[in-house]
């Protein structure tokens, strides 16, 4: 991370008779990660298709594709009626055996039945409480629910269809957990493994997300020879949505750059410039060669400024304070 860029020099210098109507900024040299940016596509981390676990007639599909649902709604919901059926039977039968189970405990501890009696016993009361979940399962199983919050991207089933076990039913993603996969050139990979640090750009350019994971294949494309790298972002929103393209920045070193804040940095037609403040406040407006811009809003200054140089954090301001010196000195 970048640390602080610069300290505020208040409203002028100290003791001036005629302080500066404007902030302004001393330029600094600061370490900087050095970066590679690839393009890449947002993608899915859960992506899933959910299948009948049971067989039965569909009666009700609750969402449609580009539904958004959450976690636990119903989807679908089969016709449950043989289920109901087999359900009510499996509680009869286990009513039936848990009361001949506690008859023969009974009477197992007066010592009145032989052993043999109450293992068979205990053996039908335990098959009849397994087959009673068993049916209890397959009755739930009629109901399908979403297993995580997202979007369904795909209906394998409609209204009246006949289901069978392990029939698709629905395909989901979850918008929850995204990543972003890049082809990274072979170059680079040695030191993303040992770095492992990369941020994705959000597409609308209002920043970046820094990754949460970096899983990178074991092995090349043996025609691009590139490797593909998997970014995952954190949990949450972040303005990005499977399929879309984006940018994505891996740190590949660590270099000294000469840092101003974005808010001093003018631009007038082709023109890039800054107002530098030199010494007795006097204010001149000087062109620079200005690189790229860093999360932290700092803008990199590879030409026509020194470290130590003040800069106005105001241009506008700047401009006018300059302009009426100018017509003050009939210049």
């Amino acid at each position: 991370m970048i640390g602080g860029l610069i300290a505020l020099a208040g409203m002028g210098t100290a003791g001036a008779e005629s302080p500066l109507p404007f902030e302004v900024a001393t330029a600094e040299s600061r370490t900087v990660v050095r970066e590679v940016v690839v393009n890449g596509i947002i993608e899915a981390v859960q992506r899933a298709t959910v299948s009948a676990q049971t067989s039965g007639r569909v009666v009700e599909v609750k969402f449609d594709v580009d539904d958004y649902v959450t976690k636990g709604d119903v989807l679908i919901r089969f016709r449950d009626t043989e289920q109901r059926a087999a359900l009510k039977a499996a509680e009869a039968r286990h009513a039936e055996a848990e009361a001949e189970f506690r008859r023969i405990k009974d009477i197992f501890e007066k010592q009145l039945v032989a052993r043999s009696a109450f293992d068979r016993a205990e053996a039908a009361y335990k098959a009849a409480r397994a087959g009673l979940e068993q049916a209890q399962e397959q009755l739930e199983h009629t109901v399908v629910r979403a297993p995580y919050s997202g979007i369904v991207v795909k209906r394998h089933i409609e209204v009246g269809e006949l289901a069978n076990p392990g029939q698709a039913l629905m395909t989901g993603l979850s918008l929850e957990r995204l990543r972003a996969v890049a082809d990274v050139p072979q170059a680079y990979i040695d030191t993303l493994r040992s770095l492992s640090r990369a941020r994705v750009l959000v597409p609308d350019g209002t920043g970046s997300v820094e990754g949460s994971k970096l899983t990178i294949s074991p092995y090349a494309d043996s025609v691009s020879h590139t490797f593909k790298v998997r970014v995952d972002l954190p949990p949450g929103q972040h303005g990005v949505y499977p399929g879309m393209f984006a940018k994505v920045a891996f740190v590949v070193g660590e270099e000294a750059r000469l840092l101003v804040p974005a808010a001093a940095v003018v631009h007038r037609s082709e023109v890039t410039a800054v107002y530098v403040v030199g010494e007795g406040d006097r204010v001149a407006l000087r062109q620079i060669r200005a690189g790229r811009t860093l999360p932290d809003g700092s803008v990199e200054v590879l030409a026509g400024l020194s470290a130590g140089e003040r800069v106005a954090l105001d241009p506008i301001r700047a401009g006018i304070h300059l302009k009426g010196k100018r017509e003050g000195d009939g210049t």
